[in-house]
């Protein structure tokens, strides 16, 4: 559990000598627990009482960056069970199994689709994060797939081997990318914690159960391997989601250190269907890592979009700037539609004016991120509103006509919008998916 201010108080000098700022050594400890001045603001607290502060004051779930390049991510750092309560802070990665069984081209081929794995969506561009080499072959052929992951995608890396020896040279070849490894056991432990150490790259502990991870992590811990990631390993998946939560739970809520870092988990599913529910179930439950085996992009897309969804910030709602855009080649007399500057809104509303064809305006109304019935109970999205962004965005001065389209879901303002805006008032479809057949009938 974290320090209270009277813990940190019995740690301190108590000399009271206000070099810190503050007039008690009280106060400042009570300013340390709110993690709001730094312990280096005490010129005489003690090396130890340093290194407990500094201790404590290290997340619950270390960060571990993977990769070197413009893809490089970073797992762990988070600090809330439930989202709610604050925010999760950083995606979970997905990543994609390669065995070294397959062909050369038949490898090259799959990196290229996970290459092409890029999607945008409300304005985010979702993207998958990591490959994994999985040994299937002898260490030769391992060693040579190695070397075309190498050359033909720039993703963070991931190694799998049961043999420490292969392992060793294939983190050798591809040091300069620092590949994940997978993984130190109890057998191999001392061998893969000196091949980490020696080439600081990140690790996986894998063990039977939670203790077994622990344990584990201390050992390397205490031999000065700090960059880890656990797994407990390819379970039903109930008894999975059980080892994420509890290990999240001790993390945060007990700050067991020896269970403080980001989590794997590996989906074994034939079934695409299958693998996409499983992989969205531990992405929901605390994994940091997710690897798959399927590449078909609408798998991919249900995955990264559970993912945005998730660790989309509670408390800043996807926006977009409020203004008068622009969709097609448009002219004076082309219509105006009105909605929101909620994120997905906008690119849904945007989505279907392309698709149909009709040049348009979509004038983007500043209700601090609201969908439109949200925004309209909350009265953001209102006469009074609207009329202030037509002026500011200009409309009056870019088509002209005095037509306006709003949603249908707020037919309900159309007459005091007419009142205050000028605007003759067009009440539109409900639904965005109307919006092709409404445009073009209308005159």
């Amino acid at each position: 559990m974290a320090l209270s201010g009277l813990d940190i108080y019995k740690l301190l000098p108590k000399t009271n000598c206000r070099q810190c700022g503050l007039a008690t050594c009280l106060a400042f400890a009570m300013q340390l627990a709110k993690k709001a001045l730094p312990i280096e603001k005490c010129p005489f607290v003690s090396a130890e009482a340093k290194d407990i502060l500094e201790a404590q004051a290290l997340p619950p779930i270390k960060p571990v960056i993977l990769g070197t390049n413009e893809f490089r991510f970073e797992l762990g750092n988070e600090t809330v069970m439930f989202r709610h309560e604050e925010k999760f802070r950083n995606p979970t990665g997905v990543g994609f199994i390669i065995d070294d069984s397959l062909t050369d081209d038949e490898i090259i081929l799959r990196l290229e689709k996970i290459n092409q794995l890029k999607f945008e969506r409300v304005g985010q561009l979702l993207a998958v994060n990591l490959v994994a080499l999985k040994q299937n072959a002898d260490g030769a052929r391992f060693l040579q797939a190695a070397a075309i992951l190498l050359k033909h995608t720039a993703l963070p890396l991931m190694l799998i081997s049961n043999d420490p020896a292969v392992l060793k040279q294939a983190a050798y070849l591809l040091k300069d990318r620092k590949p994940l490894l997978y993984s130190a056991n109890r057998q191999n432990l001392k061998s893969l914690g000196e091949l980490a150490k020696e080439l600081d790259l990140p690790l996986v502990v894998s063990g039977q159960n939670i203790d077994q991870v622990s344990q584990l992590t201390q050992e390397l811990n205490a031999c000065g391997v700090k960059d880890l990631i656990l797994d407990t390993g390819i379970k039903p998946l109930a008894d999975k989601i059980w080892d994420l939560t509890q290990i999240r739970r001790q993390a945060l809520k007990k700050l067991n250190r020896s269970l403080g870092y980001p989590v794997l988990a590996i989906v074994d599913q034939a079934d695409p269907y299958q693998e996409a529910m499983e992989a969205a179930a531990y992405i929901s439950k605390y994994a940091g890592i997710v690897l798959i085996k399927g590449l078909e992009a609408w798998e991919a897309l249900s995955i990264l979009t559970l993912r945005q969804n998730i660790y989309t910030d509670p408390q800043k709602p996807l926006q977009i700037d409020p203004k008068l855009y622009a969709i097609g080649t448009v002219n004076p007399s082309s219509p105006v539609l009105v909605t929101t500057n909620f994120s997905l809104s906008y690119y849904t509303v945007l989505g279907e004016v392309e698709s149909s064809k009709v040049p348009a305006y979509i004038l983007s109304v500043d209700t601090q991120g609201m969908s439109v019935l949200t925004a309209w109970a909350a009265e953001k999205f209102n006469a009074e509103a609207i009329t202030k962004a037509l002026t500011v965005s200009g409309v009056k001065e870019t088509v002209g006509h005095k037509n306006l389209v709003i949603p249908g879901y707020v037919a309900m303002i159309s007459g005091d919008l007419e009142d205050q805006s000028g605007f003759k008032i067009v009440v539109g479809p409900k639904e965005a998916a109307g919006l092709p057949a409404f445009l073009k009938n209308l005159h």
